[in-house]
C-alpha cells in the first residue's frame, strides 16, 4: 500500500516502513504525527484519488529526529560596484519513520 501526503508544501509519496525527510514539523522527538493531507491511496488492486484530498484518510508517522541540512552559501557579486556578500543557509527537516496509512 502506498500514498501520495502533502506536507511543507510538497508532495511525497510514503509507503509503511519508509524513512522520509520533510520540512520541520513542531513536534518533539518519539512524538506520533499525523498527516491528514492525503491526497491518492493505492495498493495493487485500486487507486483513490482525492478531490483534492481523500476522505477518511491518514498517514501516522513517529518522528526520529529534528535536523538541519549541510550548508548552503549563498554568494552575491556585482561586478565594478564593490558589492561582495556571503551567506550561509541550514534548512531544517524532521525526519519521520511512516508507521502505517489508515484509508
Amino acid at each position: 500500500m502506498f500514498a501520495v501526503i502533502q506536507t511543507g508544501g510538497k508532495q511525497l509519496q510514503v509507503e509503511p516502513g519508509q524513512t522520509v525527510l520533510v520540512e520541520k514539523l513542531p513536534v518533539a522527538e518519539g512524538d506520533e504525527v499525523i498527516f491528514d493531507q492525503v491526497l491518492m491511496v493505492g495498493d495493487e488492486n485500486r487507486v483513490r484519488l482525492g478531490t483534492p484530498v481523500v476522505e477518511g484518510a491518514r498517514v501516522v508517522g513517529k518522528v526520529l529526529t529534528q535536523g538541519r541540512y549541510r550548508k548552503v552559501i549563498v554568494f552575491k557579486y556585482i561586478p565594478k560596484k564593490r558589492v561582495r556578500r556571503k551567506k550561509g543557509h541550514r534548512q531544517p527537516f524532521t525526519q519521520v519513520l511512516i508507521e502505517r496509512i489508515e484509508a
